[in-house]
């Protein structure tokens, strides 16, 4: 009997909606590794395809805001955990992304699953460090809290496959938004991948889509969407990040620019920055009222 076996190819597709799509345009291109060798055909997007994404976004969003922030955290658990038990295969993919050793691919990847981890323990924490109640000068209670923005459209780093691509994605549904993912043009496929776990994960269809592609082709109708609420400029370079925010401006997106940090590397601490830029603050205000004969109130 032959020990040889047949090569079986993977095909990467999309992610939207909590399936699987090819491009609706058909469209692929290849990826290679830093040495220029042939990985794979990852999906080439398409206008279309990011319409679609926006679409998917919205409808999941008012389930994925109006869950608890405990079982929000719960779910991004469940990822890491997922994600831990498919280090190798994504040590490999970082390794063949950005031309790392084995160890130092490792590194990345762990350090991926740690921030992510560190992501799902603010989820229930974040509302008392930029809520609370404010002094007044009146029988009223005055409270603020964090309400997420809405569909957030992320551009992923281009360099950092998979530790930037976290960095960017998980603050942003920690908080309640939901996310339209533009992968890095030259590695994709940690991305794609990921789009596996959140797949077989306990997260909502749609609350992530991940699309693969020319960013600045995709990005374009996203900056312009009507229905995209806020808009995170981390893969794209400063001409693009000009032409976007300009596009963003026409139903006054919430943008955050490409940060400096950013292209120092993704490995410092993260910091609450990243789910802030996309939360909103409400007020309400509520009158006391008395207590008692006296009058008297709190």
């Amino acid at each position: 009997m032959s020990d040889a076996r047949l090569s079986v190819l993977k095909t990467y597709k999309l992610y939207v909606g909590g399936k699987f799509p090819r491009s609706e345009s058909g469209r692929v291109y290849e990826v290679t590794d830093s040495k220029g060798k042939w990985l794979a055909n990852a999906p080439l997007s398409s206008r279309k395809d990011a319409r679609d994404a926006v679409v998917a976004a919205r409808k999941a969003f008012g389930g994925w805001s109006g869950a608890t922030a405990y079982n929000r955290g719960q779910i991004l658990y469940r990822v890491a955990e997922m994600l831990e038990g498919r280090r190798d295969q994504f040590v490999r993919e970082v390794a063949d992304a950005e031309g790392l050793s084995k160890s130092k691919a490792a590194e990345q990847v762990d350090a991926t699953i740690d921030r992510w981890v560190w992501y799902a323990g603010w989820t229930d924490k974040i509302a008392q460090v930029v809520g609370g109640g404010n002094p007044v000068a009146g029988p009223f209670f005055n409270l603020s809290s964090p309400e997420p923005t809405g569909v957030v459209a992320v551009l992923a780093p281009q360099e950092s496959s998979f530790l930037g691509l976290v960095s960017v994605v998980a603050p942003v549904i920690a908080t309640g938004n939901t996310a339209v993912v533009v992968a890095s043009e030259r590695s994709p496929l940690p991305a794609l991948s990921l789009a596996e776990v959140l797949a077989t994960s306990d997260l909502p269809g749609g609350v992530v889509n991940i699309l693969s592609g020319r960013t600045a082709e995709i990005a374009a109708p996203l900056a312009a969407h009507q229905d995209v609420n806020a808009i995170d400029l981390a893969g794209a370079d400063a001409e693009l990040a000009k032409e976007l925010e300009i596009a963003a401006a026409d139903n006054l997106k919430r943008v955050l620019r490409p940060q400096p940090a950013d292209a120092a590397g993704w490995s410092a601490a993260p910091g609450i920055e990243r789910m802030t830029a996309f939360l909103e603050t409400k007020t309400v205000w509520h009158p006391t009222g008395s207590l008692g004969a006296s009058g008297s109130s709190y």
